[in-house]
């Protein structure tokens, strides 16, 4: 071949050399994911119950993936406005979202949401339930739980039941409450679990639903009037305590439960790597512990998958749609 051809060859060869080397350079870009730290997005203030989940999760995860997670707290419109943030940012795998209930209870809660919870987001997996507990004040005339329903339907609007504000898993507590006994109570909400509880504890009010986080110092102090969790099996930390499925409430399941997701869209290999370092997490005993101090418990596996979280959320959307409508409780 004449020199003179050999040259035209070779730098005609240049450009096709450097892309080639540009998309190996970018392939191996991708196949280290994660390559640097990720945001996880919880919807509530620090210090609080999700919060603390969301922490102990990160620091967890972070040994698997190898990169820092980067707890972002976005508070607003009962967690909507995290939602929404989540939904509308660079499906990239480097923004997921921790939340609970309200995932569930947005859409029938907020006639003007800005998101779909079932259809704008990717799927991780659920995290750890935390059990709730139905409570009265200490001098409220009811003992058990079969006195208090008695009482409850002798009393209706009498009582004043607590809750923690719109939207939190208290209220829909109370609103389950109310529709299996039939009766309609006095709703008192208050802003936050804190000042309900101060509430119920100076009497004020005469019965409060929250999760165990917030009430089990209470319980163990003799402060107030257990009458029962709202699982449907019996909680490790309160075993002496009864279910209300127990005392005839058939099927009453209300619990603070987890799951995280990622915008719609995120390339499915950063799904499965941040489900991978989330099921990991879940079997870390430093965090299974701190879930024991919290009295949550970890999902069973088949929910810490994206269609084990899937499935919760339709069935409680499902689920928690009706009682809200029946309430006519909305948000705007």
């Amino acid at each position: 071949m004449p020199p003179i051809y050999a040259r035209a060859l070779k730098r005609a060869a240049w450009p096709l050399l450097a892309l080639s080397c540009l998309a190996s350079g970018n392939a191996g870009a991708q196949g280290a994911y994660p390559n640097h730290p990720i945001s996880l997005v919880v919807p509530f203030a620090a210090g609080g119950p999700t919060d603390v989940v969301a922490r102990s999760l990160g620091a967890s995860m972070s040994k698997t993936l190898g990169q820092s997670i980067i707890i972002e707290n976005r508070t607003g419109a009962g967690g909507t406005l995290a939602s929404q943030h989540v939904a509308r940012a660079a499906p990239d795998g480097y923004t997921f979202l921790i939340h609970h209930n309200g995932m569930a209870t947005a859409p029938a809660l907020y006639r003007k949401l800005s998101f779909n919870p079932l259809t704008d987001f990717a799927y991780v997996g659920q995290v750890a339930d935390v059990p709730m507990t139905l409570l009265g004040r200490k001098d409220l005339p009811a003992d058990g739980m079969k006195d208090f329903i008695k009482y409850a339907k002798e009393n209706g609007n009498k009582i004043n039941l607590a809750n923690a504000g719109l939207g939190a898993v208290s209220q829909l507590c109370g609103m389950l409450l109310q529709e299996s006994l039939g009766v309609q109570f006095t709703t008192v909400p208050y802003a936050g679990t804190a000042p309900a509880m101060t509430a119920l504890l100076g009497g004020q009010v005469d019965v409060l639903c929250d999760q165990t986080t917030q009430t089990i110092p209470q319980i163990k102090a003799d402060r107030v009037k257990l009458y029962g969790v709202t699982t449907l099996e019996r909680i490790k930390t309160l075993p002496d305590a009864p279910t209300l499925q127990e005392n005839g409430l058939k099927g009453f399941e209300v619990k603070v439960w987890h799951g995280v997701y990622a915008p719609k869209g995120t390339p499915p290999e950063a799904v499965a790597k941040f489900n991978e370092a989330l099921r990991a997490a879940l079997k870390d005993p430093a965090f299974t512990q701190k879930m024991a101090e919290l009295g949550a418990e970890i999902v069973p596996e088949s929910k810490q998958t994206p269609q084990g979280l899937q499935t919760w959320l339709q069935s409680e959307v499902d689920k928690w749609g009706g009682i809200i409508r029946k309430a006519g409780v909305y948000a705007d």
